[in-house]
């Protein structure tokens, strides 16, 4: 039974006053963030913790990733900030390649490191989500928390409708993804949520050569451009 619910007068004053600015808020993201990644060429995102300390070794690992990366021609992209982020920003950075930051405010724990040397800046979760996925054609996801979580279910549920292309994803780290792994194939596969291929579309690994290797196949096989448009040469 439809009803008809009438919006308050403080509701309409919030929409007239607030939500049109919040629109061009929104459309000004993805504006200057489209045109500055749409000349950064062929490009891999890297996830994980912010909280990782760089004694830890897969801060060291995703230094060496990020390096091998960049010398194949690939911009590293990452959330701009500490941790793992400033890590994979770093590699690329050492190696002169196109390091980029797209850093979000937080009221806690964010802040820009200074390795990335294309950084852009948003207030909106959804806008820096989109620019991940748009301009990626690999997605390396390193241990961490909720974000990476967050970041791993979105990119494997659009492989896994299709709605973007079978990139490599990539799970860094077998002793920390064992257990989430474990868990999908007692209850997800178990219980017929997912199909037995969906746990096909990712690789597990301990080896930074192996992950750039599936990165650097999938190139070859695609005939992904090898390197970033002369704009930031």
């Amino acid at each position: 039974m439809a009803t008809d619910v009438q919006p308050s007068d403080n509701q309409q004053n919030h929409f007239f006053k607030e939500d049109p600015w919040r629109i061009f808020r929104i459309m000004a993201e993805f504006v200057e963030s489209f045109e500055v990644m749409s000349r950064i060429g062929p490009a891999v995102s890297v996830f994980g913790s912010a909280r990782m300390k760089r004694s830890d070794p897969y801060y060291q690992a995703a230094v060496e990733l990020a390096r091998q990366l960049a010398r194949h021609g690939f911009a590293v992209i990452t959330g701009g900030g500490p941790g793992i982020m400033e890590a994979a920003n770093k590699g690329a950075a050492l190696a002169r390649g196109r390091s980029v930051g797209l850093n979000i405010e937080l009221p806690r724990e964010q802040k820009g490191n200074r390795y990335a040397n294309v950084p852009l800046h948003f207030h909106y979760f959804f806008a820096r989500k989109v620019c991940f996925v748009k301009y990626s054609c690999g997605f390396v996801f390193m241990p961490g928390g909720f974000g990476t979580l967050d970041e791993f279910a979105e990119i494997s549920t659009l492989v896994q409708t299709e709605r973007i292309p079978r990139f490599p994803l990539i799970l860094f780290g077998r002793p920390f993804w064992r257990g989430l792994l474990d868990w999908m194939r007692r209850q997800m596969l178990g219980r017929q949520f997912i199909s037995p291929e969906d746990l096909d579309l990712f690789l597990v690994t301990d080896s930074v050569e192996e992950a750039v290797e599936a990165i650097l196949a999938y190139r070859e096989e695609k005939g992904v451009p090898r390197r970033a448009s002369k704009a930031f040469a």
